[in-house]
């Protein structure tokens, strides 16, 4: 069975599906069989890996994440479809890169807070937080279960924030990435999210447990700008402290004009322009990756 991993931040902005979509791509280049899950309404991971009109379509017809969330909080009474037909294989022309696509309405809060209240109701359970947390916890996994032996990496782009699918994208996944841009607001995402997985492990401390670990932590939008520059090296300097170097990956994602031109393409950059700046640091990257794992 493959790594599940989440890339995540709390700050929105930081590069979060940039990454995801490129390292997953690098992945497949080299052999890896890998499935991007795009858990964020933005979309922003579908749009760069197909085109709006083909998303149109995958939604028309109920192929999307979304109706695999509903057929767990809701029973339909329309023919369900399963994972395996959601799933778009060799997505942007490149084997072995398949994408679980997102959706701009992943779940109702109010309905699933709904089907937890009967589910508690029925099991006589008092504390409705329990029944809350086993959801979160196993939502994910459950969605992921019929394939994810299929698969050497399941890449999971988390939205910004600390949302339900978030928490369980984190509580099913052996590693996070945390992208950051060398700003003190990027930092201080880092720092919550920090914090929000310490507490996600402790409330599900008297069930099996969460065992998830950094993988690293990746600066994302760097820039050697003279006027920058030496700005930027002093916040990277101050997470060196508060996190250590271990916890940080060498290789930094330099601003490059050719990463957002891959995205009108939709298309990861690594595959839009090869030899461009972004697309060799997204390449270095993946191998000290690999080699941390």
């Amino acid at each position: 069975m493959g790594y599940v991993i989440s890339t995540a931040n709390m700050k929105g902005g930081v590069g979060k599906t940039t990454l995801t979509v490129n390292l997953a791509t690098c992945l497949a280049k080299s052999g890896k069989r890998v499935l991007v899950l795009d858990l964020d309404t933005q979309i922003s991971a579908t749009l760069s890996l197909m085109s709006p009109i083909d998303f149109a379509k995958l939604r028309k017809n109920r192929r999307t994440l979304r109706y695999l969330i509903d057929d767990i909080v809701k029973s339909s009474n329309k023919a369900k479809l399963t994972i395996e037909e959601i799933i778009q294989q060799n997505v942007s022309n490149l084997p072995r890169l398949d994408l679980l696509p997102g959706d701009i309405d992943l779940y109702d809060e109010f309905v699933v807070s709904q089907m937890l209240h009967e589910q508690a109701v029925n099991l006589g359970e008092n504390n409705f937080e329990t029944i809350w947390n086993r959801f979160e916890r196993v939502l994910l996994g459950k969605i992921l279960e019929p394939i994810r032996a299929d698969y050497d990496f399941i890449l999971l782009d988390c939205a910004p924030g600390y949302n339900l699918l978030t928490r369980s994208a984190l509580a099913t996944s052996n590693y996070y990435i945390l992208p950051a841009k060398p700003e003190p607001l990027s930092v201080v995402g880092i720092q919550l999210l920090e914090r929000r997985i310490a507490q996600l492990k402790e409330s599900h401390e008297h069930e099996e447990k969460i065992d998830i670990s950094m993988l690293g932590i990746v600066f994302t939008m760097s820039n050697n700008n003279i006027l920058t520059g030496r700005y930027y090296k002093q916040v990277i300097n101050r997470v060196y402290q508060d996190y250590g170097a271990q916890k940080i990956c060498q290789t930094q994602i330099p601003v490059d004009v050719n990463v957002a031109k891959a995205v009108d393409s939709f298309m990861p950059v690594v595959l839009n322009n090869p030899q461009s700046a972004g697309s060799k640091a997204f390449l270095q990257l993946t191998q000290e990756l690999l080699q941390k794992l």
